[in-house]
């Protein structure tokens, strides 16, 4: 499975959002922070913004920030708002259609491969759900102290 590149972006933002509370910052000032297309970026804040996650602040002092406590925003929030929330396996029932097939089987629900991929995407799932921005900041900051001073330090000396 391979996610698109805007979730890694998403969360990254938001951890650095979630030390700049009640402050909105650009998606341009967004996207300097890690050298990335501001336009691209743009449109996953725009993502998270219709999921509820970032809230956008127009005006002079406008950007985005987040719209909910961090430690309410789960990982699979940002995958679902950026990814959309179909499954990565999607059981075609192949099966239907091999030898000694059952008309009347719903192979989605008695194939072991079926079946097999679906315990892993929920476990996955659980895993990402049960991971917020806020731990994951607080993490950072066990491993790296001065990260969030340095985050707002970056985002105050950056050029409008």
């Amino acid at each position: 499975m391979k996610m698109n590149e805007g979730v890694e972006w998403a969360m990254h933002s938001c951890v650095n959002l979630s030390w700049l509370p009640g402050q909105a910052v650009t998606a341009k000032h967004l996207a300097a922070f890690y050298d990335l297309p501001t336009a691209y970026l743009n449109k996953q804040l725009q993502a998270l913004t219709r999921a509820g996650i970032l809230s956008s602040v127009s005006g002079p002092k406008g950007g985005f920030q987040l719209a909910r406590d961090p430690r309410k925003i789960s990982l699979l929030d940002i995958v679902v708002a950026i990814d959309g929330a179909d499954d990565a396996f999607r059981c075609t029932e192949i099966l239907r259609v091999g030898p000694g097939a059952d008309p009347k089987a719903d192979y989605r629900k008695v194939c072991e491969i079926s079946q097999a991929m679906r315990a892993a995407e929920l476990t996955y799932r659980r895993e990402l759900a049960g991971q917020t921005i806020a731990a994951v900041a607080e993490r950072v900051v066990q491993n790296y102290p001065d990260a969030p001073d340095n985050t707002r330090h970056r985002f105050a000396n950056l050029k409008s």
